[in-house]
């Protein structure tokens, strides 16, 4: 082997062993994981333990940086814009998949500007009436609205999101007239249906499942296949007395485009050993979230699939942001 051959070959090896070096020396510095929603959230509540879980496995910070506004779509085009260095990262949920059908003009690509790291929960949207409102089933529900068209109102976590999205498709499917009360995140639409200022909310569980419990919402049901741990005695809606509803939530981490796949994989693997360790896992299914990981491919499939999904639902159901 001629030198030339000799240093162009150690070259290439070291250009190739530079990822995995750089992955396995990561992170030197405070890692930001970005939520595009207000503390307090569902999403902020996923967010927290895993990022104090990533603090005590690295050995270096992970801070939850709230981005609020925009229909989440702040917190997104900030993260997406970011360098794909590993030090910014951002914690999707369902509203990631739906915005693209919502607004024409977004300044990213929920596919094509993220990176997939793994999905970290499922959730259920949690149809919740205020204890005014005389109704304890959702067959109830339905022929109270009927005989009542837009008299009663619904808060959501804001326009766009998937309670917003989730209630329109319930409008269509049962041909009732419920009116939107959009908020700006999550806290202020439950806040307000303790308070009696609204009938109605679908929330995601992580949010309902506290005042479930403590008697100051009734919940009718929830939007999964299946019911969920947290409210074993509550039905789906689906058997409740609307065949074929369903609308479950993925959150999940992601990076910028770009991001090293050997970083990509050292993160994977970090994140799925939190989210199966027994406090973790027990932590989420009490909020009303099912721990689910999954491969970054898989991820990614989840979010091209959510995307064609949630689009059918805006279609179909006419929703707007208002």
């Amino acid at each position: 082997m001629t030198k030339r051959i000799l240093i162009a070959s150690l070259a290439a090896c070291g250009a190739a062993f530079a990822p995995a070096a750089a992955a396995q020396a990561y992170p030197t510095k405070p890692v930001r994981i970005i939520v595009p929603f207000p503390a307090g959230g569902t999403t902020d509540i996923i967010a927290r333990p895993i990022a104090q879980k990533l603090t005590e496995t690295f050995k270096q910070t992970f801070l939850v940086d709230n981005r609020p506004g925009g229909g989440a779509n702040i917190g997104a085009e900030l993260a997406a814009k970011s360098p794909p260095d590993g030090y910014t990262l951002f914690m999707a949920s369902t509203i990631h998949t739906i915005n693209p059908s919502l607004y024409p003009k977004l300044a990213y690509d929920p596919v094509r500007d993220f990176a997939p790291i793994t999905i970290i929960a499922e959730t259920a949207q949690v149809l919740c009436v205020h204890p005014s409102v005389p109704v304890t089933t959702v067959k109830e529900l339905i022929a109270y609205a009927r005989q009542r068209p837009g008299q009663l109102n619904y808060s959501s976590a804001g326009n766009g999101s998937q309670p917003h999205l989730t209630a329109e498709l319930f409008k269509t499917m049962t041909k009732t007239n419920i009116v939107h009360v959009p908020y700006k995140g999550g806290p202020q639409a439950m806040t307000d249906l303790i308070a009696g200022q609204v009938a109605l909310t679908f929330a995601t569980a992580p949010s309902a499942v506290p005042f479930a419990n403590s008697g100051k919402i009734r919940v009718l049901g929830v939007s999964t296949k299946r019911r969920i741990p947290a409210l074993p005695n509550t039905p789906t809606i689906a058997e409740a007395g609307l065949p074929g509803f369903e609308a479950s939530g993925y959150f999940g981490l992601v990076g910028p485009a770009g991001l090293a796949p050997a970083l990509v994989e050292r993160l994977n693997t970090s994140v799925i050993g939190i989210v199966r360790e027994p406090a973790m896992s027990k932590f989420l299914s009490e909020q009303g979230a099912d721990p689910l990981t999954s491969t970054p491919a898989e991820y990614a499939a989840n979010i091209r699939s959510e995307v064609e999904k949630w689009a059918r639902v805006v279609k179909e159901s006419g929703a707007k942001i208002d």
